[in-house]
């Protein structure tokens, strides 16, 4: 029996790759590399010694993507596949909804068709929108703002639908906060197209020498230090979240939202001087406008994911910056090879 993972070589899913593999899981991998490498997979063969299959396949070609269940004898899912970029989701809507709705419909059609009733779905904390109350528990209002936290909500309420029709399904919602960090070895990390769209990332090229400065996007706000305060979770924490969720739709029928994060915030500038601190790099940056649709603080409520899944974040954010440099200073161009240097 074996555990598919969709869009297994991106950033999250290729650190959940390890971890289901040293819990003694078996996997296979489907991931159209659009946004991701397959050297993310060569470094999960090598850090766990193990192998697996792996499909270079898009959710939306139906047929390829129906191979896999006839040559595999799938037990559960765990979907990370979509496209992810908040702001490209508000340029491009029609290709958001398209890819990750239709996408998933695919790959809930055809669990259906071979029996395959159990999902972790990689959801996201967008699908609270502009909540201004905190800690965010999962009760809190649902609403998002944009094209991504949009198709992150109607595919929850899809799954919702989904176990009404059929209450042997059993699908748990990850609802993640700001994954940051790497794994320990330095090895496997992330590697965004272009310019990056997250903090952390943005932090180790400055530092690395890939760009020149940080942006900062707002000193204003209602916090600290005027700037914007996030829940950074570390990326191996998120993965054993995956192990432990897994675990729970294994043994159960239902569909259950839950938080991922740390329950913690940090501001912008609390994250510069501590990555500073911790790596003796210095990051220069810039304050910009607000961004439209970000709010001051945002951060979770996790007690409900460590009371049924037990599961709590370990990794503190000394060790996520550390972990993240690591990462970066191991690889100047991450996955790319050495020719593909970022132009900015």
């Amino acid at each position: 029996m074996k555990i598919l993972v969709t869009g297994g070589a991106g950033y999250i899913g290729s650190h959940t790759c390890v971890e289901l593999l040293n819990a003694g899981h078996e996997i296979v991998v489907v991931d159209n590399l659009s946004n991701s490498s397959p050297e993310s997979l060569r470094w999960v063969r090598k850090l766990t010694g193990k192998d697996f299959e792996f499909y270079q396949i898009d959710l939306l070609n139906r047929q390829d993507l129906e191979i896999v269940f006839k040559q595999n004898n799938i037990e559960a899912v765990i979907h990370f596949a979509g496209l992810k970029s908040v702001g490209e989701s508000v340029r491009l809507p029609l290709q958001y909804y398209h890819n990750n709705i239709t996408g998933t419909l695919i790959l809930c059609e055809l669990m259906q068709k071979y029996a395959v009733q159990r999902i972790v779905f990689s959801s996201s904390a967008t699908v609270y929108g502009m909540s201004e109350q905190v800690p965010i528990n999962e009760n809190s209002p649902l609403g998002a703002t944009n094209a991504y936290g949009r198709t992150k909500l109607m595919i929850e309420e899809i799954m919702r639908d989904l176990y009404v029709s059929d209450p042997t399904w059993s699908i748990a919602l990850l609802r993640y906060f700001n994954p940051i960090g790497a794994h320990g070895s330095g090895r496997l990390g992330e590697s965004p197209n272009g310019t990056p769209n997250n903090l952390m990332p943005f932090i180790t090229q400055v530092a690395i020498g890939r760009l020149k400065e940080l942006k900062i996007h707002g000193n204003d706000y209602p916090t600290l230090d005027g700037t914007g305060v996030r829940d950074y979770i570390h990326v191996v924490d998120l993965a054993l979240g995956h192990v432990k969720a897994l675990e729970k739709i294994m043994a159960s029928t239902g569909v259950e939202a839950y938080n991922l994060g740390t329950g913690q915030g940090y501001s912008v500038l609390e994250m510069v001087s501590t990555f500073e601190r911790i790596t003796g790099q210095q990051i220069p940056y810039t304050i910009a406008d607000r961004r439209p649709g970000d709010i001051g603080i945002c951060f979770s409520d996790p007690n409900k994911a460590e009371r049924e899944l037990g599961w709590i974040a370990q990794r503190g954010i000394d060790e996520m910056c550390l972990d993240s440099w690591r990462w970066q200073s191991h690889n100047p161009n991450g996955f790319q090879k050495e020719e593909e240097e970022i132009t900015v």
